[in-house]
């Protein structure tokens, strides 16, 4: 499991999940306040924090952490990944990895090409990604919740 941070004009470091499963409490110690904390410091009082609907990401100590360090966060409904401009950025890194021409044999080749590839993503394919987050919106809403095809 992988996680990263997307905004206008830069990125987050890849943070790779390496055993175990992911608890809300892990969330916290290793994304939350390892980097979702200096991101938003970094972009100031206009950051807004986009997740999924996992549910380590739901938990009462997820909710409580976010207040407590100013974090706004995005409320969104369930299954709504046509919603997160991340998901495009992830079937990218995939497609990347896959391309290679010495494609990860195991776990530790694994994590360093998704940090290479991760690395070498064009800025302007994540910043298309999050300026699509109005159209998104926009199609939704004219949808009716429906299928969003991006």
């Amino acid at each position: 499991m992988v996680w990263a941070g997307i905004m206008i004009n830069g990125r987050t470091r890849l943070h790779v999940v390496a055993n175990g499963t992911m608890t809300g409490q892990r969330y916290i110690d290793e994304v939350l306040l390892p980097h979702v904390r200096l991101f938003r410091g970094a972009v100031g009082g206009k950051f807004v924090f986009m997740d999924d609907n996992a549910t380590c990401h739901r938990t009462l100590a997820v909710q409580d952490c976010l207040d407590s360090e100013g974090i706004q966060h995005l409320v969104w409904p369930a299954r709504s990944p046509a919603l997160n401009p991340i998901e495009n950025v992830w079937d990218a890194l995939g497609r990347q990895v896959a391309g290679r021409n010495y494609p990860p044999t195991n776990k530790n080749t694994l994590i360093r090409a998704l940090t290479e590839e991760w690395d070498k993503l064009p800025q302007q394919l994540l910043d298309n990604g999050v300026q699509s987050m109005v159209r998104r919106v926009e199609c939704c809403i004219t949808l009716q919740g429906g299928h969003i095809p991006y």
